[in-house]
């Protein structure tokens, strides 16, 4: 093994822990598609290229304002503390499986329940960017949503501009 082999080999591990504890903090305490469908969400995101959501897995993960997890004021922080390396929930069960679907995802081999989605949120709450939006799929207490045309983003509220004859 090469030490560029060795550096990849890490940067991997690292991305798998890195989504491992975002979808633990985010999700672990829905069922497993939704834990999958969060999963999909981020990978969607990679593969869209869009540095807006952050570079590469950990970036995105880990991007302002995107998992509201690592935001250290945020009540779901907690859990992202205790599933971290030494943390009482570590080794549970739970973590174990978000540890699995992360490295599905990462290797490919984890089907997208979202259709493409890139955005999303609970059930319980309602972003402003989600109002007039319809979402694509709900799991386990989760809506996601496809990005919009360019065309769709326009504002529709504005008046037209008319031109003087």
């Amino acid at each position: 093994m090469t030490a560029t082999d060795s550096s990849s080999a890490d940067n991997r591990a690292h991305d798998a822990a890195i989504l491992a504890l975002t979808l633990y903090a985010e999700a672990g305490d829905r069922p497993l598609r939704a834990i999958e469908a969060l999963a999909a969400l981020v990978m969607n995101r990679h593969r869209s290229g869009q540095g807006h959501w952050g570079q590469g897995i950990t970036g995105i993960c880990r991007a302002p304002f995107q998992f509201p997890c690592w935001n250290s004021r945020h009540p779901h922080h907690a859990r992202l503390r205790a599933a971290a390396p030494g943390g009482e929930a570590a080794r549970s069960a739970q973590m174990e499986l978000c540890r699995r679907v992360a490295l599905r995802a990462l290797a490919g081999a984890l089907p997208d329940p979202t259709g493409g989605a890139t955005h999303m949120h609970a059930d319980d709450s309602q972003p402003s960017w989600s109002i007039g939006r319809t979402p694509v799929a709900e799991i386990g207490g989760l809506l996601f949503y496809r990005p919009e045309p360019a065309a769709a983003r326009q504002r529709v509220d504005r008046p037209a501009l008319a031109l003087a004859v």
